[in-house]
């Protein structure tokens, strides 16, 4: 598990909520890539009220005040990573990503500690899937490092939302669509990189520690050969 100080600084001693990682590369075009140094903050005045108890939180229902959002297109490259007050987003019909799927996306989560410091659960294996889930949907490629650094930085400016419990935690939802609005058969020329997070309790109804009982059918299978069943692709 990845740690994070509350008030501690992250590896480079900047602004962001720090978390030790690993010393890993990430398979990306650093080269061509935002930047987390290069962020760009938009923070609400207008912000709502927190759940009374994070514990009963339901999956994917409440969410916090903010979102990450990073614009990239094939003749200029990646935008500035903007934390902005959480909002819709306005798609052409005839988007990339609701004809073809060209969509992909991660699950992590945010817990913070008796010592009441804030740790990531194995980021970097997860920002590892989904740089490889970008190439197989002809996504561009990004610097996994810094996206992390980004969603670290998010989840600070929203600290207040992560529980002060053990049987609750902040969801963060890494998501990655092609935006171009074509019907054509095609790499998308335009895409958004986006994360939004949310306090959630316990994912099943017996409770976080409670055991739930599962069956193994062999006669279904959810990835066949040279699928996408080492990739979380959207269907």
């Amino acid at each position: 598990m990845a740690t994070c100080g509350r008030l501690q600084l992250f590896d480079q001693c900047t602004r962001l909520l720090p978390f030790m990682m690993g010393r890993r590369s990430f398979a990306a075009a650093a080269n061509d890539s935002f930047r987390a140094d290069d962020l760009v903050y938009d923070i609400t005045k207008d912000r709502k009220p927190k759940p009374a108890n994070m514990d009963e939180c339901k999956f994917g229902r409440e969410f916090t005040d903010h979102m990450l959002s990073i614009e990239w297109n094939k003749d200029e490259g990646w935008n500035r990573p903007v934390i902005q007050p959480l909002q819709n987003i306005s798609l052409h019909p005839a988007t990339a990503v609701f004809h073809y799927a060209t969509e992909l996306f991660e699950g992590m989560k945010a817990y913070r500690t008796p010592e009441n410091e804030i740790s990531f659960f194995r980021p970097q294996m997860n920002m590892d899937r989904m740089l490889r889930s970008a190439h197989r949907a002809c996504l561009p490629q990004f610097d996994g490092e810094e996206f992390l650094k980004c969603i670290a930085e998010l989840v600070r400016v929203e600290q207040e939302w992560v529980p002060n419990s053990r049987n609750a935690s902040l969801y963060m939802r890494p998501t990655f669509i092609g935006t171009e609005p074509t019907l054509g058969v095609d790499k998308s020329g335009s895409a958004l990189l986006y994360c939004i997070l949310c306090p959630v309790g316990s994912y099943f109804s017996t409770g976080t520690f409670e055991p739930v009982s599962l069956m193994a059918d062999p006669r279904y299978i959810r990835a066949s050969k040279g699928g996408f069943g080492a990739y979380k692709l959207g269907r």
